[in-house]
C-alpha cells in the first residue's frame, strides 16, 4: 500500500578473514619498491584506525570476491530461517569496488544466492553513498507499495586496489627518472584507510513482533558536481584543468604505469571543502525539518579519518546546537573505512548492541569525496 512506513527488521555483517593489525598491513598490502612507506605511521596516527580486514592472503591472493562477501551478509540474514530467503522480492545493492564492470555487482551477488528466485535486482554506484543509493531505493520501493520485503547491502573489497603490484611500475619509472620513488601521497595514503566487507538489512512494511525494528522516517540526498571537480577517482587521472581522462583513453602500457586503476583522492579538494559543503544541506535539512540536536539520540556519522570528527562536531554545533560526543556512534577504529559499507556497519553493530529504547531518533550522515555528495537518514527505534 502506498505510504506504508518502512522498516529495518534484520541486520547482518561480514568481514572476511581475521582482523589485520596496524603493524601487519604492509605483510598483506606489500612494499613498494620494496620499502616501507613513509606515509603509513602519519596517516595512521591522523585516522585512529586499528584494524582493518582484507580479502586477502599474505601472498597476495583473493579469499573472497565483493559479491561473495555481500551474498554471505545476505545470507546471516536468515540464519534462523534459511528458508525466508525466498520471500525476497528486491536486491539492492551498492558498492564502489564492484569485481568487474560488467555484469553488476548486484546480479553477482544475486548469482551467489540461487535460493532466493528469480527477483528485481537493482546496484547503485558511486562511493560512500553508494550504499545509501542502495538503501533509499529498497525504501521506495517498499513505500510506494511495490514490494513488502527487500534485502539492501553495502559491501567493498578494496584491498585488491592496494597491493604493491599495483603501484611496482609506477615505481620502478619515477626511479629511472630520479624523482621520489615512492607514489604520490594522495594515492598512497588511502592504502591505510580502507578496509573490506560487507552488510545487508533485511527492510519491510512492518516492524518484527518481537524485539526492536528501525523505522526510516527519510532519506535525503544532495550531490555538488555542479560546482566542484572530482575529488576521489579510480579508473582516471586528474588533468591540470581538473577534469578526468578516463581509462579508455589511456594505452595499455600507460595504464599500467601510471597506476590509473588505483584510488586516488585530492588531499587540498578534499580538506578544504568536506566539512564545508557537508554542512550547507545539514542546516537547511534541520531548518524545513524543525529539527535540533536535542531530538537526535545517537549520531552515526561516516568518517574516513578521525582528523575529521572535531570537524564535523563544528559543523553540527553551528547548525544544529551541537550533538555531545556521547551520542555519537561510529567503528571506524575497529572496522577501517569500508566505504559504502560503513554506515552498514556501524548501525548493525548499534543495533545489536542492546543500547538502542523505542522511540529513540538515529541521525545517518554519509559524505562522499568522488565529486562531494552527501546522504542523510533518520531512523526511529521501534
Amino acid at each position: 500500500m502506498p505510504g506504508s512506513n518502512v522498516y529495518i527488521n534484520q541486520t547482518a555483517a561480514f568481514f572476511p578473514n581475521e582482523p589485520v593489525s596496524n603493524d601487519e598491513m604492509e605483510s598483506y598490502l606489500g612494499y613498494i619498491d620494496n620499502r616501507p612507506s613513509k606515509s603509513r605511521s602519519i596517516v595512521l596516527r591522523n585516522n585512529g584506525i586499528v584494524n582493518r580486514y582484507y580479502a586477502l592472503t599474505k601472498d597476495r591472493k583473493s579469499t573472497h570476491t565483493n559479491a561473495q562477501m555481500t551474498a554471505l551478509a545476505v545470507k546471516s540474514l536468515f540464519d534462523r530461517d534459511p528458508e525466508k530467503i525466498k520471500e525476497i522480492e528486491l536486491l539492492s545493492c551498492g558498492t564502489s569496488s564492484p569485481d568487474q564492470m560488467l555484469p553488476s555487482h548486484g546480479v553477482m551477488t544475486h548469482g551467489w544466492l540461487p535460493e532466493s528466485g528469480s527477483i528485481e535486482v537493482v546496484s547503485p554506484s558511486g562511493v560512500c553513498c553508494a550504499g545509501m543509493h542502495a538503501l533509499k531505493y529498497a525504501y521506495l520501493a517498499i513505500k510506494a507499495g511495490d514490494v513488502k520485503k527487500a534485502v539492501a547491502t553495502g559491501s567493498e573489497r578494496f584491498s585488491g586496489l592496494l597491493v604493491a603490484e599495483v603501484f611496482e611500475e609506477e615505481a620502478q619509472k619515477l626511479k629511472e627518472m630520479e624523482e621520489n620513488p615512492y607514489i604520490a601521497f594522495q594515492k598512497d595514503f588511502l592504502r591505510w584507510m580502507l578496509s573490506d566487507g560487507a552488510s545487508a538489512f533485511l527492510m519491510t512494511d512492518q516492524p518484527n513482533e518481537e524485539g526492536l525494528s528501525l523505522r526510516i522516517d527519510w532519506i535525503e540526498g544532495v550531490s555538488y558536481a555542479n560546482q566542484m571537480d572530482a575529488c576521489m577517482y579510480m579508473g582516471a587521472e586528474k588533468l591540470e584543468d581538473g577534469s578526468l581522462k578516463g581509462f579508455m583513453d589511456y594505452t595499455p602500457e600507460e595504464i599500467m604505469t601510471q597506476s590509473v586503476f588505483s584510488i586516488k583522492q585530492d588531499i587540498t579538494l578534499l580538506s578544504d571543502n568536506i566539512i564545508k559543503l557537508g554542512g550547507i544541506k545539514i542546516k537547511e535539512i534541520f531548518e524545513r525539518r524543525e529539527l535540533t540536536a536535542k531530538d537526535i539520540d545517537h549520531f552515526l556519522p561516516h568518517i574516513s579519518s578521525n582528523f575529521f570528527k572535531s570537524k564535523i562536531y563544528d559543523m553540527i554545533e553551528e547548525y544544529g546546537g551541537g550533538i555531545p560526543y556521547e551520542k555519537w556512534f561510529m567503528n571506524l577504529f575497529t572496522v577501517g573505512n569500508v566505504g559504502a559499507a560503513s554506515v552498514y556497519l556501524m548501525i548493525d553493530e548499534l543495533f545489536k548492541s542492546g543500547k538502542l529504547k523505542k522511540g529513540e531518533k538515529i541521525l545517518l550522515l554519509v559524505p562522499e569525496s568522488g565529486r562531494f555528495s552527501y546522504m542523510y537518514a533518520m531512523l526511529t527505534v521501534c
